[in-house]
């Protein structure tokens, strides 16, 4: 069992194309307990047609500014919350271990195996992998049918709370953080359906995969990234490269405060362009990467 502060968020998954509906939810001072049991697809199979077509349309050069909006809309902020409002970093601060729990659909734990690789890969400080051992995880992803995802909230979270996230937010897809009274994530918990269509299952995986490291906000104004409920991906885009990479760079500490972060990130933007750069496309310029406003003296609005 887990002392801490519980925060939830959904993805809704329409027939076919996912339409997103996403909320955060904090259940302040919860005690909460957790049931143990390149490119994001395997490599015996091809990219998804689908992804395939927005990597190569995604948008790959973004100044300071823009990097800068986008983080403190995710990062800080929670669609819903049931608590008080929260407005600090919330990040693991060691390893992470990700336990896969699968029900009918053996070939989906290679997929995520992959996705966790590849979130591993293109962010910094960040040591992140799969584990067969329950006692090390600290992230659960439970795959299951689709029509067992209510149940399966209920198993987690019990009648009560499931009852509140169901009225609330009707999730197909759903992850949640615990943390505790410094902001850092002690356990995170990831909820997916399996028998949905192939491009919904990877852009619902990598959604709710990162979420559950510590960007828990939604936004509607931000166009680049996939933590917006009108764009899609199925992979893990430049623009939200950076803003996991800003977040798990070792000065951005839990439970600092928007201000805290505003004086550090000129400097922690400026590595985290370097590193996001090794990890060249031909369409990205090295000299075009390093371009940008000069960053805002306040805090970004």
């Amino acid at each position: 069992m887990l002392r801490g502060f519980w925060e939830l968020r959904v993805l809704l998954l329409a027939a076919g194309t996912p339409h997103r509906l996403s909320a955060c939810l904090a259940l302040g001072g919860a005690l909460i307990s957790f049931a143990a049991g390149g490119a994001a697809i395997s490599q015996a199979r091809a990219e998804n047609a689908d992804i395939s077509e927005r990597r190569l349309a995604q948008r790959t050069l973004f100044s300071n500014d823009e990097i800068a909006e986008g983080f403190f809309k995710t990062a800080f902020h929670a669609e819903l919350q049931f608590d008080r409002k929260v407005e600090r970093i919330r990040k693991f601060d060691g390893p992470v271990r990700v336990l896969v729990i699968n029900r009918d659909a053996p070939e989906r734990t290679a997929d995520i195996a992959a996705i966790v690789a590849d979130i591993r890969k293109h962010v910094d400080h960040l040591d992140l992998a799969i584990t067969a051992d329950p006692k090390s995880a600290n992230v659960v992803v439970t795959l299951v049918p689709r029509g067992d995802v209510a149940q399966t909230i209920r198993a987690r979270y019990g009648a009560g709370e499931a009852k509140r996230i169901q009225d609330s937010l009707h999730p197909e897809c759903l992850s949640g953080i615990a943390r505790d009274r410094t902001y850092r994530i002690r356990r995170a918990e990831v909820i997916l359906p399996v028998d949905v269509p192939e491009f919904g299952f990877y852009d619902c995986a990598y959604e709710e995969l990162l979420q559950a490291l510590g960007i828990l906000n939604d936004d509607g104004s931000v166009p680049w990234t996939m933590f917006n409920d009108d764009v899609q991906m199925g992979f893990f885009d430049v623009y939200d490269q950076y803003l996991l990479n800003i977040l798990y760079d070792p000065r951005v500490r839990p439970g600092m405060t928007q201000a805290e972060v505003t004086r550090l990130l000129p400097d922690v933007l400026a590595t985290v362009r370097k590193w996001v750069s090794d990890f060249d496309t031909p369409r990205l310029d090295r000299a075009d990467r390093q371009a940008g406003s000069a960053f805002p003296q306040g805090d970004p609005k």
